[in-house]
């Protein structure tokens, strides 16, 4: 969906596979991410070898764990995209992959001290958050602007099926290194390893940077540059708006993660069985983001966004009134198409309305957003589950869902009369 753009010929997966630049992102890019769900499984996988320091209970390591994996996106998420602006998006790319791997193989290296594995998980997220927007924004360097639905939905495609491949061969593929290369350093070398092939699978892209010296921004403070990316993005309604509904996706997403462990409960799985679930939603927006990519242009000014915000209200509202298994996957799936409605042609609409000069901010910016929003719904969705029962957050969230939906495709339609 380009509301301001005139409809292009979209040539689908084809034409991109047939980029090599798009083609070697793509793969590097799925590496990576694979690389990042079975890192997270590693750290997991670790604790049992690490005890608890004075004052900390066993169980509370997996939460601080957590806490180390997550709270780099919330600090440095924007400060991540400023530094892609200034500096060339390959190296940053082929660098954060080499300083993660390097650190992954230095962890049985050093002494077995909780405190040294929290900081090495530190160090590996914080990187992270310079490579995706980084990743994001070679995007539109590398493919044509008619070309860039099917692009997304090929890398969100990607995203959930490393999400759901990730966390489902983890821990097989890290026992098996574990037996067959030692137990010393098998495991850290497979994922050090997976890092490392990313930035090989990356280092042929060549693609044309637009930032030459009279495109740098005459001051040199991160507050300043922030503080652009702030004003441009209030100034420019469409981007504000499309990334208000990504962190309205994000967030649903968050509360659903949530929920889904008592979802478990409710059609006779085991708490911990939760995944089929969530795996189910993974399968629904590869799907989704499949038909898009593929067909995009056949969708061109249709309000896609709406669409997706009414199947997923439809989906919360009657999740709890019904009690086959079969039909609740099936219900997550037909979730996931309408997350891929909303989530590939905004992200789309981002990149075709930002000028490159302010893709590195623009994206650090979001995930920044994305990352903060995130916090509330794993905050509140438990304690009110409990006060107030699934049934009715499920519902709730339905209204909130159709409102924010509603919203959004009104205020597009009075910012795109306001441009026209």
């Amino acid at each position: 969906m380009f509301p301001t753009e005139p409809a292009a010929v979209n040539n689908g997966f084809g034409a991109l596979l047939k980029n090599r630049g798009f083609l070697l992102l793509w793969i590097g890019q799925l590496v990576s991410q694979l690389a990042d769900k079975v890192f997270f499984v590693l750290m997991v996988a670790l604790l049992e070898n690490y005890n608890p320091p004075p004052g900390l209970a066993a169980n509370s390591m997996y939460s601080t764990l957590m806490v180390a994996f997550t709270v780099p996106a919330v600090l440095f998420g924007s400060a991540g995209g400023i530094f892609v602006d200034r500096l060339p998006k390959k190296l940053i790319m082929i660098g954060s992959d080499v300083v993660r791997g390097i650190l992954t193989l230095l962890i049985p290296l050093l002494p077995r001290e909780f405190l040294i594995l929290l900081i090495i998980t530190f160090c590996i997220s914080t990187v992270t958050q310079f490579f995706a927007p980084a990743e994001q924004a070679a995007i539109p360097l590398i493919v044509k602007k008619e070309n860039l639905m099917a692009a997304n939905a090929l890398f969100s495609s990607t995203m959930m099926g490393a999400l759901i491949v990730g966390f489902a061969i983890g821990e097989p593929m890290l026992s098996f290194a574990k037996h067959s290369l030692g137990e010393d350093f098998g495991q850290e070398f497979v994922v050090g390893v997976l890092y490392m092939l990313s930035a090989v699978i990356m280092q042929p892209i060549q693609f044309t940077e637009h930032n030459s010296q009279s495109e740098q921004p005459t001051h040199n403070h991160l507050w300043a540059e922030f503080t652009e990316s702030l004003r441009y993005i209030k100034r420019h309604r469409l981007v504000l708006n499309a990334m208000l509904q990504l962190v309205t996706l994000y967030c649903v997403f968050a509360a659903l993660t949530v929920l889904a462990i008592r979802l478990a409960a409710e059609f006779g799985l085991k708490e911990k069985q939760f995944g089929f679930f969530l795996a189910a939603a993974g399968v629904g927006m590869v799907m989704g983001a499949a038909i898009l990519g593929h067909w995009g242009e056949k969708f061109h000014g249709k309000p896609l966004p709406l669409l997706g915000f009414l199947i997923m209200a439809l989906v919360l509202a009657i999740f709890t009134f019904i009690h086959q298994l079969s039909l609740a996957l099936l219900l997550c799936a037909l979730l996931g198409i309408g997350a891929s409605l909303i989530g590939v042609p905004m992200q789309t609409l981002i990149q075709q309305q930002t000028p490159p000069t302010m893709h590195g901010k623009v994206f650090g910016f979001q995930n920044h957003a994305v990352n903060i929003a995130l916090s509330l719904p794993l905050a509140i969705t438990g304690p009110l589950t409990d006060m107030l029962g699934l049934r009715v957050v499920l519902v709730g969230m339905s209204f909130v869902v159709v409102a924010v939906g509603i919203w959004a495709w009104k205020n597009t339609r009075r910012v795109l009369q306001d441009v026209i």
